[in-house]
């Protein structure tokens, strides 16, 4: 993979980042892009009751059926919970960006992601955005709307007939299925009709980035979003949506990957669950038990926690059919099973912990992924606003 500032977007698209002051530290802050034709958009945000005027603006915009041109992101600051000044700010924000591009501002999505309860400063943003410059790199736009994380995230694909597919996303905290846990955007040149995309997005939703947690809370500005200007004309549908799909799985497992103080990539496969739900019940339930991060840490083969969060989770089985693998070895066969501990414990050194769980209880599979827990997190997160 290309770093992420030699990654282009897919034609018809551009983006720009500059540091508005928003954040202390004076990194960018303040992320743009834009599509030079009239999109069309699919959208998926978070379903937390105290979500921000972004979302709540997404949401609105999204009903009523219009198409996109843009949108504008500042991190540093969530504009939640601040009343009818977030609102107001919000709103602020679209017109200012629209202004800019000289489009209309409910053809640009607005989000925030940051510190909860603090009033925006749009008057920062007003003064730097004609400041913005535009280009067809994903790289500054990728860092700019990064808050904890500790890494950019971008994938990209190219379709057989050209066309591309390019996602940019940021999290690290505060990650938890509950729609989105994340700021995700899925950008393609691809020709897609709208209907399709509403109907097809919130499954790969489902399967990619509902399937991934890090601690258990699920934030109040998250959203994925998926768009396509058909620049490069009309493609394949199965492929389109095998690598919209592809995409997206890589950009959630970067985001379990990169969970505050992060060390580990914990991937869960389940398989012979009775329901598809039951499956990427089990999966998640597994990836976000904190009794199992806390062992990947220390590279514990406890097999226990495996079997105790799979025994919660809601899906049906047999404890007695039940197999576990931990990467790669057998450590569960319907009851505790001999393996070589100290093989095991060094196999649980690598970047990625892999668990393969089969229920023998039907056909249906589902993957999750998370990270282990580590002191670093409790650290960030003792701090976070002090």
């Amino acid at each position: 993979m290309a770093l992420e500032s030699e990654v282009r977007l897919p034609r018809g698209f551009s983006a720009g980042a500059l540091a508005s002051g928003i954040k202390p530290s004076g990194k960018l802050d303040l992320a743009l892009l834009y599509s030079e034709r009239e999109a069309n958009w699919a959208y998926a945000a978070t379903s937390n009751r105290a979500a921000a005027p972004c979302v709540l603006r997404g949401r609105r915009l999204y009903d009523a059926g219009s198409g996109l041109r843009g949108l504008i992101v500042n991190s540093g600051n969530a504009n939640c919970a601040t009343g009818v000044r977030g609102v107001k700010d919000d709103l602020r924000m679209a017109e200012l960006a629209a202004r800019f591009l000289q489009i209309e501002a409910d053809s640009l999505l607005t989000a925030s992601t940051g510190v909860i309860g603090v009033p925006l400063a749009i008057e920062k943003i007003e003064k730097a955005l004609p400041g913005m410059q535009m280009s067809s790199s994903a790289g500054s736009f990728a860092r700019a709307i990064l808050t904890t994380d500790t890494r950019p995230k971008v994938a990209a694909r190219e379709l057989s007939g050209g066309a591309r597919i390019v996602g940019v996303a940021k999290g690290s905290g505060m990650i938890h299925p509950n729609m989105a846990t994340m700021l995700a955007y899925i950008l393609s040149d691809a020709e897609v009709p709208r209907s399709e995309m509403v109907k097809k997005w919130p499954l790969i939703v489902d399967a990619t980035f509902n399937q991934t947690t890090v601690d258990g809370d699920t934030s109040t500005n998250d959203m994925a979003v998926l768009v396509s200007n058909g620049v490069a004309g009309s493609v394949d549908a199965q492929e389109f949506w095998r690598t919209v799909e592809d995409v997206a799985t890589d950009l959630a497992r970067q985001i379990a990957r990169d969970g505050e103080g992060a060390e580990k990539l914990i991937t869960v496969h389940v398989s012979g669950a009775r329901e598809l739900r039951e499956a990427r019940q089990a999966a998640r339930t597994i990836a976000g038990s904190t009794l199992w991060k806390a062992a990947v840490h220390g590279n514990d083969p406890n097999w226990g926690r495996i079997l105790a969060a799979l025994g919660r989770s809601g899906a049906r089985f047999d404890p007695e059919r039940a197999r576990i693998k931990l990467q790669g070895s057998l450590i569960y066969d319907g009851g505790a099973v001999p393996f070589n501990g100290v093989e095991v414990q060094a196999a649980m050194q690598a970047a990625e912990v892999v668990v393969e769980v089969e229920l023998a209880n039907g056909e249906a599979t589902a993957s999750a992924w998370g990270c282990d827990l580590t002191e670093a997190y409790v650290k960030i997160n003792a701090e976070y606003t002090t």
